[in-house]
C-alpha cells in the first residue's frame, strides 16, 4: 500500500507489516518534509526505520520548547519512558532534573530528547523484568535522522550530550566522554567529525556523564558533583 506523507511524496508502507519490516536501518523515509515539531512528533509514532519499534510499547519522542536554548540528549528511552511516553521520567531523569536545579537551570526552559526513540531490552529469566540493552552503532545511525531534525528546528544555543552513546550518535563512533567532557565546543556539520574549540555561529556542546551512569556509580556523590560542575559550565555559557 502507499500513502501520502507529509513529505508530499507517496512512499511504500507495504514493508512495515511484515517481518522484514526495520529492516532498512534508515528512519529517512519517514521525516516529514514540512511542519515544525508536532509534525516530526507526529511522524516518529510511525517510524519502522529499524527493528527496534517490534518489542517497544512506542516511540518516545523529544519533549520540551519548541525554541528552546538548551538541549540535553540521553541514549535511548528506559523502561518507565517507554511506558509514559516521555523522556526522562524514571529514576535517571529525576536525578537529572535535580542536578538541574542544583547548577542554576532550575528555571531554563529545556527541550529533553534520546539519540534513540524506542527502548532495547533483554527480558530478566522469570521474565517479569525489562533489562536496558546499549543500541547499537547500526541502530543509532538509522535514528539520527530524528535527533539531526530536532536540533535543526529547535535551534538551540548549547547541546548537553550525556553519554557515551549520544556522543557517538551526534560525534562519531570515536567519541569518548572521557575524553571531551566538560568542556564547551562547536558542534561539528554532520559531514565533519571536527569538533573544535567554541566558537561564533556554531551551536555549542558539552559532553558529561548520563545521570544512569552517576546512579550506578561505586561513589555516586563524587560522580553527582562531577555532573553538576559539567552543568554549571553550561549555566555560565547560557548567562
Amino acid at each position: 500500500m502507499r500513502v501520502r506523507t507529509d513529505r508530499g511524496a507517496d512512499r511504500d508502507t507495504s514493508a512495515d507489516t511484515t517481518a522484514d519490516a526495520g529492516a532498512a536501518y534508515d528512519a529517512r523515509p519517514y521525516l516529514p518534509r514540512r511542519g515544525g515539531l508536532a509534525s516530526l512528533r507526529r511522524a516518529a509514532a510511525s517510524c519502522r526505520g529499524c527493528p527496534l519499534f517490534k518489542d517497544a510499547t512506542q516511540t518516545v519522542f523529544g519533549a520540551g520548547p519548541a525554541h528552546a536554548r538548551l538541549v540535553l540528549v540521553g541514549e535511548q528511552p528506559g523502561d518507565q519512558e517507554d511506558r509514559q511516553g516521555e523522556p526522562f521520567v524514571g529514576p535517571a531523569g529525576r536525578l537529572l532534573r535535580k542536578a538541574l536545579d542544583e547548577a542554576g537551570l532550575g528555571d531554563e526552559p529545556v527541550y529533553f530528547t534520546n539519540a534513540v526513540k524506542h527502548f532495547k531490552f533483554t527480558t530478566s529469566e522469570r521474565g517479569k523484568r525489562r533489562i536496558h540493552k546499549a543500541p547499537s552503532l547500526r541502530e543509532m545511525t538509522a535514528c539520527r535522522p530524528w535527533l539531526e531534525e530536532e536540533l535543526r528546528l529547535v535551534e538551540p544555543e548549547v547541546v548537553v550530550v550525556l553519554g557515551g552513546t549520544a556522543g557517538k550518535a551526534l560525534l562519531g563512533n570515536a567519541f569518548r566522554v572521557s575524553e571531551q567532557r566538560g568542556v564547551l565546543r562547536s558542534l561539528p556539520d554532520r559531514e565533519s567529525a571536527d569538533a573544535g574549540p567554541s566558537r561564533a555561529g556554531r551551536p555549542q556542546f558539552l559532553a558529561t556523564l548520563h545521570p544512569s551512569a552517576v546512579l550506578r556509580a561505586p561513589d555516586r556523590e563524587a560522580a553527582y558533583q562531577g555532573l553538576l560542575a559539567d552543568l554549571r559550565a553550561v549555566t555560565e555559557a547560557l548567562g
